[in-house]
Parts: C-alpha cells; sequence; structure tokens
C-alpha cells in the first residue's frame, strides 16, 4: 500500500483549485439511471469513488464516455452517462463493498424498472449507517423489501406510488435515494424531514433539468409530482465544501495563506464562523475564499456536528486536528456517527492532548508541538486529519494505508506541493 511522507514545519501560501464534490457527484451519477438518454456530468473529481461507481454502472449496463475537460482552466473530468437498457439489476457485493453509496442505485432502479438486487453495503468503518429508513420509505410507496443472504431484493408492481414520508431522523443518504425514487413514482410524495445539505439540492436540479418536478429545494419539506419519462440533461457538479474545509484547516494550522478557488461560501458558513472565532482572517469574494492565519494565535472553540447548515461531521477530524495548534482547550461533540474518532490515538502518538468520553465528544487541548511519526489512517476524513499534524509536527510523518485519502481528495500531494508542503508519495515498488 502506498504511504504519504511529510516534513512539517512549513507555512503554505498560495491558490488550491477546489475539485467538484464527490458528495455530490456520487447520486448524481445514480440518477442517469432514471433515463434512457444521456446525462453528461462536468466538473467531476478524478477520485477512486468515482471510478469505483461508474464501474458499478457498467455491470449495470451503462455506456460510460470520459472526456479531459478545462473549468475556469483547471484540468477536470467530464463523463457522458447512457443506459438504454439496463444488462443486470443486481449491485454485486465485489462492487458495493468498496463503496457505500453504491446504494444510490436502489432508488434509480426500482423507480425506473421495478426491481433491484443490492448487496448490504460496506464504506468507511465510522459506524452503522442503517439502511432501515430507506428501506422503510420504499415500502411506503409501494415497494416490496426481503434481506437474506447479504442482499436487499426489492421489487414493486407497475410503479411506485406517491407518499407522504417524514424521516425518522435527518439522512442524506436516505434524502437522495428517495428523492430519486419518487420522480418517476405515480402521483405526489412528500419528503418531510429531508436532509438539506448542498448535494441534495445539486441532484435536485440535475433531476429538474432532466424534466422532474421537485419543489423545496434546499428546505427540509421536498414536494415531488411524478412524472412518466424523464429525458437526458448536462450539469456541472457542484464544489467541494469538505476538500475546500480540509485546505482551509491546511492554511490555518500552518499559520499560512491560502485562496481556495472554486470555493462556496454558503456551504461552508459554520466552519468559516468558527475559523473567524478563533483569529483566522477570512475574505470571501464570489467563488473564492481566502484563509490567512500568517501572525495569528489561534484560541480553541467547542465545535458540534449537525446537519446542515450545522458543522459537518466530514469536517470533525479536520477540526479536531487544527485545535492542537490553539491555545487552551476545546471540546468536539460528535453527534452524526458513533465511532468517529478512531484518529485520536494515532494524534497522541505525534503528541496530542486529547481526552475522548465515550463515543461521544472529546476535550482537545493546545499543546506547544507535535511530532512527527509513523501513523495509520483509518477512514477518509481522518487521513486528512493526519496530514494537517504532520505539516505542523517537528520531524518527518509517515501516513500509513492512504487508499483512503484517494476516495475523497484529488491530487492531494500535487495540491499542498503547490502551497509550499514538503510532501511526498512513497509507492509500494519505490520500497522493493
Amino acid at each position: 500500500m502506498d504511504k504519504i511522507k511529510i516534513k512539517g514545519g512549513k507555512s503554505l501560501e498560495g491558490k488550491i483549485y477546489i475539485s467538484g464534490a464527490k458528495n455530490a457527484a456520487l447520486p448524481l451519477i445514480c440518477a442517469s439511471l432514471l433515463t434512457d438518454e444521456t446525462v453528461t456530468l462536468t466538473n467531476m473529481p478524478m477520485l477512486s469513488d468515482i471510478k469505483a461507481m461508474n464501474a458499478l454502472l457498467e455491470q449495470l449496463g451503462t455506456k460510460i464516455d470520459e472526456f479531459d475537460d478545462f473549468v475556469d482552466g483547471h484540468s477536470t473530468k467530464t463523463y457522458s452517462y447512457r443506459t438504454k437498457e439496463a444488462t443486470s439489476l443486481t449491485a454485486p457485493y465485489d462492487y458495493v463493498r468498496k463503496m457505500r453509496a453504491s446504494y444510490y442505485v436502489l432508488g434509480p432502479l426500482l423507480a425506473r424498472y421495478g426491481k433491484c438486487e443490492l448487496s448490504l453495503p460496506g464504506g468507511c468503518a465510522i459506524g452503522a449507517r442503517p439502511m432501515d429508513i430507506h428501506l422503510n420509505s420504499l415500502e411506503q410507496m409501494g415497494a416490496n423489501i426481503e434481506i437474506k443472504n447479504g442482499y436487499i431484493y426489492a421489487s414493486v408492481e407497475k410503479r411506485l406510488k406517491g407518499a407522504h414520508i417524514i424521516f425518522p431522523l435527518v439522512s442524506v443518504g436516505a434524502t437522495c435515494n428517495i428523492l430519486m425514487a419518487a420522480v418517476l413514482a405515480e402521483g405526489r410524495t412528500i419528503l418531510e424531514n429531508a436532509a438539506k445539505e448542498p448535494e441534495i439540492s445539486d441532484l435536485a436540479h440535475l433531476l429538474n433539468k432532466m424534466g422532474a418536478k421537485i419543489d423545496g429545494i434546499g428546505t427540509s419539506i421536498l414536494t415531488i409530482e411524478g412524472v412518466d419519462k424523464l429525458n437526458g440533461a448536462t450539469h456541472k457538479v457542484i464544489a467541494d465544501r469538505i476538500e475546500a474545509g480540509s485546505y482551509a484547516v491546511a492554511a490555518a494550522i500552518t499559520r499560512g495563506c491560502i485562496e481556495l478557488v472554486n470555493a462556496l461560501p454558503f456551504t461552508l458558513k459554520r466552519p468559516l464562523h468558527i475559523l473567524r472565532d478563533m483569529g483566522v482572517k477570512i475574505t470571501e469574494n464570489g467563488n473564492s475564499i481566502t484563509i490567512d492565519a500568517r501572525g495569528c494565535t489561534l484560541i480553541g472553540k467547542d465545535i458540534m456536528t449537525e446537519p446542515f447548515p450545522g458543522f459537518p461531521t466530514d469536517l470533525q477530524a479536520q477540526f479536531l486536528a487544527l485545535m492542537l495548534t490553539a491555545d487552551g482547550a476545546s471540546m468536539v461533540t460528535e453527534t452524526i456517527f458513533e465511532n468517529r474518532f478512531m484518529h485520536v490515538p494515532e494524534l497522541l502518538r505525534m503528541g496530542a492532548n486529547i481526552n475522548v468520553h465515550g463515543h461521544a465528544s472529546a476535550i482537545v487541548r493546545g499543546v506547544k508541538r507535535l511530532s512527527g511519526a509513523q501513523v495509520m489512517a483509518t477512514d477518509l476524513r481522518a487521513s486528512f486529519a493526519l496530514i494537517l499534524a504532520g505539516l505542523v509536527a517537528e520531524g518527518e510523518t509517515i501516513v500509513n494505508r492512504v487508499y483512503h485519502l484517494d476516495r475523497g481528495y484529488e491530487r492531494l500531494e500535487e495540491k499542498l506541493r503547490g502551497v509550499g508542503a514538503d510532501i511526498e508519495r512513497i509507492k509500494e515498488s519505490d520500497e522493493e
């Protein structure tokens, strides 16, 4: 497995282009299953999760064409998807185990073809993320659901029926899945307590371009009037707010100054508010954000993860790392996932002062210095927290199992080197 080697102590300065959002692109890809026409997605990130989802759709019978593209002068990818007729309605274990978001094929296949067989999903080991909400909602729409031998067997006679669904808790995955199912259902569907993340709004905008009738975009109540057929469309994937937030922390933790080009400030209101309260200077200018921590003495702040527009769980690990370099103590409270402090033991190896209380909270006390060490990445966002710690640690840090990073951060080493980091990837073949 590849490793990443970092020599810490450099203040980062320059510009970083923020790629298209992985968490938006994955359901957008699956939305292409709802039509027999071509759906073209621009500003696509080049990530292993995208490759995995593309491989799954090709297994289902989707024809995919890939194009090199440029957005605002930066290299990116465009993909076109056409599923004239599915050749399989099964999402097998070998595909789904690699990426939890594979479950996004469930709603579209059930809505268009009336049947889907889906292996129970895998993904990062950050706690149980049950599919009960997805399945119970589809049952309310008339689907028959059976689980056996590690698979979900879903079917419906003729078409799904519109329903008034009240989600028992806010779920991004369930909101996306049921939204895609509802656009081809018979009649009206109302989704209450829907997640309001920008990635869901992005999905709804694509679906409306395809001929869907969705109202309430960006709110907790979505109303969908089902249609008989959807058409193709072209859509630009929104910027990745988690990538932008991660590099914002890289600027702050190294006391540097980075302009985040193609970032969307409205998607990061709470994290930017926390950074300002800590003492970081932030300038918003259209689709760019400048994070300036040069000469700053940062003050620790408490954070609590919440559904959007609250503080995102996917930035918790990165901000926890930042708090290690701030004055005073900070409390980090995790309310979304129950197992999301797995990066803490690795940070302790570098000299961090963190006390975890159960699965829900951690007290972080600022330390005078961190020391480079061999550390092990446990999940996608925790991996970036270790990168951040390595950027400020004295000496050399080696981050192992970096395949997690490749799932969510495009050209990470290249982007960080571009702003002055001493970072390189050590490939397994280089050590032989």
